[in-house]
């Protein structure tokens, strides 16, 4: 029989992480509905005519596609397999696939629930995303994501508060983060200025990769994607421009790179009224790959750690059109939790007490002790404190190695004069001082 394994990119969570991941979970969503924002849980599979065609074809080939039930052969296109062509097929033998992220699923429940919605309709979403993506350090196939978006307005200040969510969540998880900020009009003023808008979309997936493969490797793929050397050169110096100020003239001929540098003011406008934790900055070589996004898009970055994006996102003027409700501007943020783990645990900055999940144990010599503490422990679970209650009475040695290695700060021995005299006698593990309390004292303690 061969040994247990787990699908490459996907983890198990122990009981010491999840608590750790719920601590991000609870920060984060804490945080979106102090800014009003609602929640929404959507299916784990959506139909590939959801997906497809939203991510470009870099994300179309990251789906995760589901056979159809059954025999899924039986109406396979016959001449797509006699050829071996994978993409022909699928049609015939895959109608679902896993959702890669939380964005067009909720654009697929905003147009199927549009007659009952308040707009804007702000939500927040926190569930896993699938990505058929090579496993790496700090990229999983399985992993959550934290999103909040508004949806049904086009209001600059929904681009300020996300900015704000974001400094205020990375704030409470006491993880310095810098907050990068572009807008995709910039970008396509880049390539107006650089005479080659038609190939929008080769210029910002090639210039999204700038921080993996550095500026010669973006050099080379903008000419295997056909830009010539005049425009390369171009889209350069202007990616070298030092501020927003300075583009203004490359952008004298775009009226497109103008409104983004327009909407860029706004936002920083905004954020000028407000104190802030982190830094927030302009990057204009920030692209973000995904085909959707048409106004400001933002990308954070841990301080102190090596890792990749921890969160991104950003405008999007029409993505509930392909499913028949044209006209529905949004904009929304990401928070990447898993990766947002691996740096807090690299960084040593979960709070201790989170590895505390229960406060006491009780131990007992013998039967009646036992039943003893039984009455305590359940006394103290009604006024809402985690207990343990050791399940066998008997020697305290083993008793106490259970204690720390489960890291239990107290542990309460109740013994036949504890329980003639209701009490217990206490002692606290960090420190090794012990004193007898009452049942009552002993809430009053803890609780």
């Amino acid at each position: 029989m061969s040994k247990p394994s787990l699908p490459e990119g996907t983890r198990d969570f122990g009981p010491e992480q999840v608590r750790r991941r719920n601590y991000i979970f609870d920060t984060i969503r804490a945080v979106f509905v102090k800014f009003g924002f609602q929640p929404l849980e959507t299916p784990a599979m959506e139909n590939l005519s959801t997906l497809t065609g939203k991510y470009g074809d870099e994300g179309d080939k990251l789906l995760f596609k589901i056979l159809n039930n059954g025999d899924y052969l039986k109406d396979a296109d016959a001449d797509a397999l006699a050829q071996r062509d994978s993409n022909k097929l699928l049609r015939s033998i895959a109608k679902r696939g896993l959702r890669y992220d939380l964005t067009v699923p909720f654009a697929r429940y905003v147009v199927m629930n549009r007659h009952a919605l308040a707009l804007p309709f702000k939500r927040y979403q926190i569930q896993p995303v699938w990505r058929a993506d090579r496993p790496q350090r700090g990229r999983y196939r399985e992993f959550y994501q934290c999103d909040a978006d508004v949806i049904g307005s086009d209001s600059l200040v929904y681009e300020a508060e996300l900015a704000q969510i974001y400094d205020e969540a990375f704030r409470l998880l006491r993880l310095p983060v810098v907050i990068k900020i572009n807008n995709r009009k910039i970008l396509f003023g880049i390539a107006e200025a650089a005479g080659i808008p038609e190939q929008f979309m080769d210029m910002t997936v090639a210039i999204d990769k700038l921080d993996k493969i550095g500026p010669d490797g973006v050099r080379k793929e903008l000419a295997e994607r056909g830009i010539g050397p005049d425009a390369i050169a171009t889209i350069e110096n202007i990616l070298a421009a030092p501020s927003l100020e300075a583009l203004r003239p490359a952008f004298a001929h775009s009226e497109t790179g103008q409104k983004g540098l327009e909407e860029l003011d706004r936002v920083f406008r905004y954020l000028s009224q407000s104190p802030l934790h982190n830094e927030i900055r302009f990057d204009i070589t920030l692209a973000r790959g995904l085909s959707y996004y048409t106004g400001c898009i933002f990308e954070v970055a841990a301080k102190d750690f090596a890792m990749g994006s921890i969160g991104g996102g950003g405008r999007y003027a029409d993505l509930t059109g392909v499913f028949g409700m044209p006209g529905l501007p949004g904009v929304g943020v990401s928070f990447g939790a898993d990766r947002i783990y691996d740096v807090l645990e690299g960084l040593n900055l979960f709070p201790e007490t989170l590895d505390q999940s229960v406060k006491i144990l009780f131990a007992a010599f013998d039967d009646a002790t036992h039943d003893y503490a039984f009455a305590c422990a359940s006394r103290l679970r009604a006024a809402g404190i985690a207990v343990e209650v050791y399940p066998e009475p008997g020697k305290l040695k083993k008793q106490f190695e259970y204690v720390a290695k489960r890291n239990i700060p107290y542990i309460a021995i109740t013994g036949e004069t504890e329980m003639q005299n209701g009490t217990v006698q206490l002692k606290n593990q960090a420190t090794g001082e012990q004193q007898t309390l009452g049942v009552e004292e002993l809430i009053g303690l803890l609780g």
